[in-house]
């Protein structure tokens, strides 16, 4: 069986293809999925360029989607054939948050999905949306998931809200989408024309070019009467927040998930507290978040945007893909 496997400390250079002995057949309660596609997440950069280390030898990749080629005994769920997609975080199946480090996520804490076939619990994997191909579903895990919680779960999205995205990468572009089809309004910003124009045709009701427009919370404002927004999908950290709370409404939520400007910094809380905000920090979400969300999936024929797909063997190529910042939605392996 073919796998990636990355050396400490780390580092594109350190990403091998291997062989590796195959996983065999599933105990009770397992299934074999036959993996077909992963897709890049900056956590998983995080993992391979040594930023964020985890054990010498350790399979990368978060995302997974394939096929389950055969169940364990005392499993209803699945059957040979179907399609299926990871878990972000396997041990958290329902309720509130119930985890708050990486141990258990694949690709980092234990080994992920950078290889042809694995047996896992069934749990691990819920089914993929009807009418996805695997690299569509592989983008789910993650980036997806973590769009639909930040705006349905935690943001509480109904039609004629205001969404701000930041951005054009996976969750962004998600969460454009996702706000579209369920009737709210979207303001996006990048600091690319072209990409701008990308975003307008992805349905963007507003754009912003934040690099030449630098307090661009102030112009949400104004694309909103005054308003703001109700939902911000703050992906940038440390430096973007203050325009965040700046563009989003009184009351407003601010779905604080990424780190891109940093790991830390500065908090605006007088403003913050003065427009009686909500800032709350979210990872991902749990099965049953990833079994709603593929089910509004299907209910809304929404097709996750793939920028461009890479082979197994490839995988360094496409973290430095992803490292050039060029790319616009999600980046793929195919297996």
């Amino acid at each position: 069986m073919k796998a990636i496997k990355l050396a400490k400390p780390g580092g594109l250079d350190r990403l091998s293809l291997v062989d590796m002995e195959d996983p065999g057949q599933p105990g009770p309660g397992e299934i074999r999925v036959r993996l077909r596609a992963s897709s890049l997440n900056f956590h998983d950069y995080g993992v391979v360029s040594g930023k964020m280390p985890t054990e010498d030898g350790r399979i990368p990749m978060s995302d997974g989607a394939g096929e389950v080629e055969a169940v364990g005994e005392g499993v209803s769920e699945f059957r040979p054939g179907d399609h299926v997609v990871s878990g972000f975080f396997p041990k958290w199946l329902d309720g509130e948050a119930a985890v708050a480090d990486f141990r258990t996520t694949p690709g980092d804490g234990v080994d992920g999905y950078a290889r042809e076939a694995v047996v896992r619990p069934a749990t691990w994997f819920t089914h993929a949306p009807k009418g996805y191909s695997h690299a569509e579903a592989a983008t789910l895990t993650t980036a997806g998931l973590t769009a639909w919680r930040a705006l349905v779960v935690d943001g509480g999205l109904k039609a004629g809200d205001t969404v701000l995205t930041l951005g054009t990468g996976g969750v962004s572009i998600f969460a454009l989408q996702i706000a579209r089809a369920m009737g709210a309004r979207v303001i996006s910003t990048s600091s690319s024309e072209e990409k701008l124009e990308r975003l307008k045709s992805l349905g963007a009701d507003g754009v912003i070019n934040y690099r030449t427009d630098e307090e661009w919370g102030k112009k949400v404002l104004d694309l909103t009467d005054g308003r703001g927004a109700d939902v911000v999908v703050e992906v940038g950290g440390p430096k973007t927040l203050d325009q965040s709370i700046t563009g989003c409404r009184i009351a407003g939520h601010i779905a604080l998930i990424g780190v891109l400007t940093g790991r830390s910094g500065e908090v605006p809380t007088a403003a913050m507290m003065a427009k009686q905000q909500t800032l709350k920090g979210l990872i991902v979400g749990s099965r049953t978040h990833q079994q709603d969300f593929v089910r509004a999936l299907e209910a809304t024929g929404v097709k996750p945007v793939i920028d461009r797909t890479f082979g197994l063997a490839e995988i360094a190529d496409a973290f430095r893909h992803e490292e050039s910042g060029a790319h616009f939605g999600k980046i793929c392996l195919e297996i």
